[in-house]
């Protein structure tokens, strides 16, 4: 059998992602204006933009003045800022006369982003509300009747918001925050509510930009790199695990007796999340027993309901747990301000953009924050990656390192996104050839978007082989 070419390979791969990914040709949408009254929100806000939220503000209002439909991915570092640029997207967009929707992942992330909004908004007279799991079915039916009446502006939630029971008066854009912890499916669902509104999604996962391009061959991307003066970087140290001890004894002890708090994330184990969050239990145990028996000791992993779940985060949240112990699942989440120390044992088990996420949720507050890498392995590869995640905060730097350690495939797990391997094409090597590949691939699309014209049928074969673990998110009939 013959081998494909580069560009053939890189060409299935971007047909493929442009059809699963919701890439669609360029679709008639809305035309809004950019509102004065943005202005007079901007100048109210307790600080000013950094140079890089305010470039991707630019960028996502260019896009909400063409008359085509936005379709724009925000990337930004733990901490960047990425709120304030969708909660300017959506006041645009209400002070142009539409209803606009915000989904997060989880409940308490979800409440975040309506305290934060209201804040801000309320003043201007713009209406927000939130609909979430918890709510009463009284509540709910509220909630809907305004939504539909168009009482309410900006409706804020989870997966409520896709349920069929909600309809919008005419949604003008929806936004998607932590756009990876949510289907294909979903995100479309969401859309749907509306007539072709404008897309944002946001994700705190940096990504080389070379691998964004692949990733999300469909979505413009704009870039939040800088970070909020103030935020101050988080000092990390990686230890053996013959250092253990100290770590628990002296500097978890140190921080509690502060008034801070603490998070320790347990190993991460492949086999299931039910192995997990057996391991996790266990270490809640051992640190009870042998370090802690004197403080309150939190447990949080995934098996939990998303009910349990946020229970737990809204304890720590409000300083009625001292130690959190964790699985991944903190990997997204809440602002805790008073959290300064993350212990993450087994460090050599996660990949380099992962423990920077983790990281992340530390330091959020004013208090000197730190991350203790506890690693067991005495590789020469372990050792590089501990040194990097000791020398920068920087979650770009450290992607573009990890894809060098790991290699694109693991880096973001083809599994996961259902993506094929690259035989011959490397996605460092063959930019040129990446990006033309891309391009034929639009052009493609934008004439035969189903591909079902004669010359395509082939192509169309070969993306079914391909994408095999994609197949049964979208349908191509």
């Amino acid at each position: 059998m013959q081998t494909p070419s580069k560009f053939q390979e890189f060409l299935i791969l971007q047909l493929g992602l442009f059809m699963f990914k919701n890439g669609t040709t360029e679709v008639d949408g809305i035309k809004f204006n950019r509102n004065e009254k943005l202005d007079n929100i901007l100048d109210a806000l307790p600080f000013k933009l950094t140079n890089a939220q305010n470039r991707a503000l630019n960028e996502i209002i260019e896009d909400m003045e063409s008359n085509k439909v936005m379709n724009r991915l925000v990337q930004g570092d733990v901490g960047s800022g990425k709120t304030v640029v969708a909660l300017l997207a959506l006041a645009n967009c209400v002070l142009n006369g539409y209803q606009g929707a915000l989904m997060a992942p989880t409940e308490i992330l979800a409440e975040q982003h309506y305290i934060s909004l209201s804040e801000t908004l309320k003043p201007f007279g713009i209406e927000i509300e939130l609909l979430v799991g918890s709510l009463t079915k009284k509540q709910k039916e509220k909630v809907l009747e305004r939504v539909k009446n168009k009482e309410i502006d900006i409706l804020i939630g989870t997966h409520a918001l896709i349920e069929d029971k909600v309809e919008f008066n005419n949604l003008g854009i929806v936004i998607t925050d932590e756009q990876h912890r949510f289907g294909v499916r979903q995100r479309s669902k969401l859309s749907e509510k509306g007539i072709n509104p404008d897309i944002l999604v946001m994700t705190a996962t940096p990504i080389p930009r070379t691998l964004a391009l692949i990733l999300y061959g469909d979505l413009d991307i704009s870039i939040i790199d800088e970070l909020p003066p103030g935020r101050q970087p988080i000092e990390t140290l990686a230890i053996d695990k013959g250092k253990r001890d100290k770590a628990y004894n002296s500097l978890v002890r140190r921080e509690v007796e502060k008034g801070r708090q603490v998070y320790i994330v347990c190993p991460l184990v492949e086999e299931s999340e039910a192995i997990e969050a057996k391991a996790a239990t266990e270490l809640v145990e051992e640190l009870k027993l042998e370090y802690f028996s004197d403080l309150r000791v939190g447990l949080l992993h995934g098996k939990m309901k998303a009910s349990e779940k946020d229970e737990i985060m809204k304890s720590f949240k409000n300083k009625e747990i001292d130690i959190l112990v964790s699985t991944t699942v903190i990997e997204v989440g809440v602002n805790v301000p008073n959290a300064t120390l993350m212990i993450i044992e087994n460090a050599e088990r996660f990949g380099l953009a992962q423990l920077h996420q983790l990281r992340g949720r530390v330091g959020r507050g004013s208090h000197k924050s730190y991350c203790i890498l506890i690693y067991a392995s005495k590789s020469e590869v372990c050792r590089q990656r501990m040194s990097i995640m000791e020398e920068t905060n920087d979650g770009f730097k450290i992607s573009e390192k990890d894809l060098e350690i790991r290699g694109p495939g693991e880096f973001f797990g083809t599994r996961q996104h259902g993506l094929p391997e690259l035989k011959v094409a490397n996605i460092f090597k063959h930019m040129k050839i990446l990006k033309l590949a891309q391009q034929e691939a639009r052009y493609i699309i934008g004439l035969d978007y189903k591909l079902q014209n004669n010359e395509n049928k082939m192509l169309k074969r070969e993306i079914l082989t391909k994408f095999k673990h994609s197949v049964k998110e979208i349908s191509l009939n």
